[in-house]
């Protein structure tokens, strides 16, 4: 009878240990807080007192392409690049794309393969070959991947990705250790039934086959909310993404979140607010992540710009077990 007792108890305190033992743990995960580096502003050679929305680097680090709206181009937004001679050096004044991307609509900040050969980027489907929607996504061809002028007649990727509603945000993934590559973008949330409408974007994706040509695309349930989910920028290993969004959570309007995975096949994980030293009241958007993964370009409206949007530049440090939430509800 004794040692029936004490089997009893020994099976009523091990639920009683485990729970000691995982919930600290599951509390720990739930206020890791995302820790960077205080965002500095890119200046004024590459900011102007118009909007700079949406910001682009190629695998090389040498070329910064980000759209504008300022004096010297052709439409409502154009793509400008600006180049540094190297990693250290100072970027360079910045150039408009020419007529043969740009237009006199709208033109966003593109994405780039591996090799910086190709490039892609959403245009309005009137002004540009081939065209399956009002903006879809397009894709250039560059002989030489350090000509950032030397891009030839863009292609339309057709009705796997491009649809009746409105392509955006193309950002081009190379898994390294497959060779597999993955097209993410957004596109209006009515596109599938039972969406949303309006001017509400989710992610999608679709995979490249051997061929060049693209499976049809599909939603990213895990990255996709009710809200406005918009341009992502993923780690060259394809363990992290980060995008924008104003889901709940947000500390403004638009903010950046980040999401995680084991490998390249997994899902990705709940998004996670970068929290505030990033992210402010005002809008952060438009992000792109540099090759040493850790090197964040964005665009925000915050105070301290020099004009509307403007594009600034952060390290991503790691994770902090204890994040400080008095500092964090004092800052503005």
């Amino acid at each position: 009878m004794r040692s029936t007792r004490l089997v009893m108890l020994v099976l009523s305190v091990i639920p009683a240990m485990l729970f000691a033992q995982t919930e600290p743990e599951r509390n720990r995960a739930e206020e890791t807080e995302w820790v960077a580096t205080p965002p500095q502003n890119l200046g004024s050679v590459i900011n102007s007192p118009n909007d700079e929305p949406q910001v682009a680097i190629t695998h090389s680090g040498l070329s910064l392409y980000f759209s504008s709206d300022r004096p010297g181009g052709y439409g409502n937004l154009d793509i400008w690049v600006s180049h540094r001679k190297s990693l250290d050096a100072a970027w360079g004044e910045p150039q408009n794309l020419g007529s043969v991307i740009n237009s006199k609509l709208t033109e966003f900040a593109p994405s780039f393969s591996r090799d910086d050969h190709w490039m892609f980027f959403p245009a309005a489907t009137s002004l540009h070959p081939g065209g399956v929607g009002g903006i879809d996504i397009y894709m250039s061809y560059r002989l030489d991947p350090t000509d950032d002028l030397g891009w030839q007649t863009p292609i339309n990727l057709g009705p796997a990705v491009n649809s009746q509603f409105n392509e955006f945000d193309p950002i081009y993934f190379e898994d390294p250790r497959t060779g597999e590559a993955t097209l993410y973008f957004i596109s209006n949330q009515e596109r599938v039934p039972n969406g949303h409408g309006g001017f509400l974007f989710d992610i999608y994706q679709s995979t490249r086959n051997a061929d060049g040509s693209f499976q049809p695309a599909v939603k990213n349930k895990e990255l996709s909310s009710p809200y406005d989910d918009r341009r992502v920028t993923i780690r060259k290993d394809g363990l992290m993404l980060i995008f924008t969004s104003d889901r709940p959570g947000s500390i403004g309007g638009l903010d950046l979140w980040v999401s995680t995975r084991s490998n390249t096949h997994d899902p990705w994980s709940e998004p996670v607010n970068l929290g505030p030293t990033i992210n402010t009241e005002a809008d952060e958007r438009g992000a792109a992540l540099a090759e040493d993964g850790v090197t964040l370009y964005f665009s925000s409206n915050r105070p301290g710009g020099f004009g509307g949007d403007d594009i600034w530049v952060t390290k991503l440090i790691g994770r902090d077990p204890q994040p400080q939430r008095e500092q964090r509800r004092q800052i503005p």
